[in-house]
């Protein structure tokens, strides 16, 4: 199983680490850490180090209470970006995580390696074809709704197969238009119970049905601090634990904020395969 990324061909038959990088003030776990040049320059130097193959860049927080960003804003917050890392690091393979296909552009333009999209193409129609003109790989989360308003459509018949459908129907089109990279992510907490996360996580193999690289993104959810009574901040051990749980499903990326934690477990799964 491999993806292209700017012609460097990833080998995802050994699980990869995908590092969170919010240039965002009201993140969840990290917002307003990253604000000049020089902290995020460091971030992205530590998480390369320990072992990131890519860094997702976020210029919009997906949480619920978040304020709204205009498209303009999300643009301007993350081209610098952009262009800071490259510059300092030229080979690195950055995701940006938006929703919105005026961002992809300008992010793809500005050398951004993968498209990492909550709404799967839910929230803005033109996503999908700026994916396929510019032929870059493509994380497609399932959510219903949109950050302000998932937490209220949580009813589900049979959420897993309800995901599956969903995710079928989005992988035709997508292929329709000739997007050859897809990774699919379950999109824990967005708009899931706590109880249902949990249902996906322990169900999670059956998405490998889809014949799709999983990407798992768990990394100090409300679904580990809710459950264990603590806070994102003391949720990396719990983090671990669903990594490792991940992995075993099938996951081939962990999007976390802690790499040489998450690098540690797939070096120790893979020493279990061997």
């Amino acid at each position: 199983m491999t993806m292209n990324c700017k012609g460097q061909l990833i080998d995802l038959s050994i699980p990869k680490v995908m590092g969170i990088l919010n240039v965002t003030p009201n993140s969840f776990f990290d917002g307003g850490k990253y604000k000049n040049e020089t902290e995020i320059v460091s971030q992205v130097e530590k998480m390369l180090f320990d072992g990131a193959t890519f860094i997702d860049l976020g210029a919009y927080s997906s949480k619920p209470s978040a304020e709204f960003v205009t498209e303009q804003e999300e643009i301007e917050r993350i081209v610098p970006a952009i262009e800071l890392i490259l510059k300092h690091f030229p080979e690195t393979l950055l995701s940006i995580d938006t929703f919105r296909a005026g961002v992809a552009k300008a992010s793809i333009e500005s050398g951004a390696a993968i498209i990492n999209d909550i709404a799967a193409g839910e929230l803005d129609e033109k996503m999908f074809d700026i994916v396929a003109h510019y032929n870059v790989p493509y994380i497609m989360m399932h959510m219903r709704g949109n950050p302000q308003t998932m937490q209220s459509m949580t009813q589900y018949d049979d959420i897993v197969k309800e995901m599956l459908l969903y995710f079928a129907e989005k992988v035709n089109t997508a292929r329709s238009l000739g997007i050859n990279d897809l990774i699919i992510d379950p999109g824990f907490g967005f708009a899931k119970t706590t109880d249902q996360n949990y249902e996906i996580l322990q169900k999670m193999e059956l998405f490998n049905t889809l014949e799709l690289p999983l990407l798992a993104g768990v990394s100090r959810k409300s679904m580990i601090y809710k459950t264990l009574n603590t806070t994102a901040q003391e949720a990396l051990n719990g983090t671990t634990i669903l990594n490792t749980i991940a992995l075993t499903k099938g996951a081939k990326i962990l999007r976390v904020h802690d790499v040489k934690e998450a690098m540690e477990c797939v070096t120790l799964f893979e020493k279990m395969n061997l």
